[in-house]
């Protein structure tokens, strides 16, 4: 549970799986990984009983509308933002790299030139987690 910090959960929609992350205001990452879509209600419960976010942010990218509606009905009161994703799968890439470096002879390969081999919603979704907090006034 949320011991005064200052705590959001943010989500990157999709069409069979969603990002899911819970960061601090400080940046520390205190949940990432990717869900299916099909548990996003019960997901963001289970994140709201054990982290107590402030809000949840929603990417604004190819499910959000539908993604909204069941997850405000999910988590109400609770408030839910809607953020922009510009640009988020690109540096995401990259921080799935940073993450994981590459070994073997694809170290040798520019890791732009690679595709990670999972799903990267969940590092967006730390993405649009930091970018509103560093956007925030404390």
């Amino acid at each position: 549970m949320n011991d005064g910090r200052k705590i959001v959960a943010a989500i990157d929609p999709g069409r069979d799986k969603c990002g899911l992350a819970v960061v601090s205001e400080a940046g520390e990452i205190l949940l990432q990984r990717v869900i299916a879509t099909e548990h996003l209600e019960e997901e963001a419960k289970a994140v709201l009983a054990a982290y107590g976010p402030s809000c949840f942010l929603l990417g604004n990218g190819t499910t959000s509308k539908k993604a909204e509606s069941r997850l405000r009905s999910a988590i109400h009161p609770l408030p839910v933002q809607v953020v922009d994703e510009y640009r988020t799968t690109e540096l995401a890439r990259k921080e799935y790299w940073k993450a994981t470096p590459p070994s073997g002879w694809r170290r040798l390969l520019p890791t732009s030139m690679q595709v990670p081999p999972v799903p990267v919603d969940d590092f967006v979704a730390v993405l649009l987690a930091k970018r509103y907090l560093a956007a925030q006034k404390f």
